[in-house]
């Protein structure tokens, strides 16, 4: 398997890796933002994503995207095909993606939103922390993404302050970065149970 930077060439994969988002995020049974391949062409064009091939089989994708004029980036739309999950290739991805969005935005602050335990363990490891929505970014054309998602009416009845996703942060400038201690996951876990019972709890108002 090979990761490389995806360009123009890699085009022809852009339909699979938006099939491939969308099984994974009906078999979860999970809400999700559309993408389409016209979207994921333009990530590959700009340079702001990477793919992994066996081969010329498809394994794997993430992309960059920018907001609040490049003050903050996440990682989005990390998948793996389901003949090559449980290899680890997630996690080789993952790490690749995050060391590109620190090469090419250095000075910008890394952020995900995600209700997969195993993107919140990946997130831990390379330093990233949870926070609350406030401290991401108030880019309104990133929360507008969402609107695809089934949960998005969670986060339209808390005022963009909570949903069934969890943030997470990570800072170039915070001095605890190179040394953080992991979050284990069960801290992860409750947390997401934390936020559930607060909206519960809200919507019975």
């Amino acid at each position: 398997m090979e990761i490389s930077i995806a360009d123009k060439s890699h085009s022809r994969y852009a339909q699979i890796i938006c099939d491939t988002i969308a099984d994974s995020a009906n078999v979860r049974g999970t809400g999700i933002a559309k993408r389409t391949p016209d979207y994921i062409i333009s990530k590959m064009e700009k340079g702001n994503a990477v793919i992994a091939l066996d081969g010329e089989n498809f394994v794997g994708f993430c992309y960059i995207e920018s907001w609040g004029h490049g003050k903050f980036v996440a990682n989005s739309g990390l998948i793996v095909h389901p003949d090559y999950r449980g290899k680890g290739h997630a996690k080789k991805i993952k790490r690749k993606i995050f060391e590109h969005s620190r090469m090419k935005f250095p000075d910008s602050k890394i952020f995900s939103i995600t209700t997969g335990l195993a993107v919140m363990k990946m997130n831990s490891e390379l330093g990233y922390k949870p926070v609350t929505f406030s401290e991401l970014t108030d880019d309104q054309t990133f929360w507008k993404g969402c609107q695809t998602c089934k949960n998005y009416d969670v986060l339209q009845r808390t005022q963009q302050s909570m949903c069934l996703c969890t943030g997470m942060l990570y800072d170039p400038n915070a001095k605890s970065n190179g040394n953080a201690e992991k979050v284990k996951p069960n801290v992860f876990q409750r947390l997401k149970r934390i936020k559930q019972a607060k909206f519960l709890k809200k919507n019975k108002k």
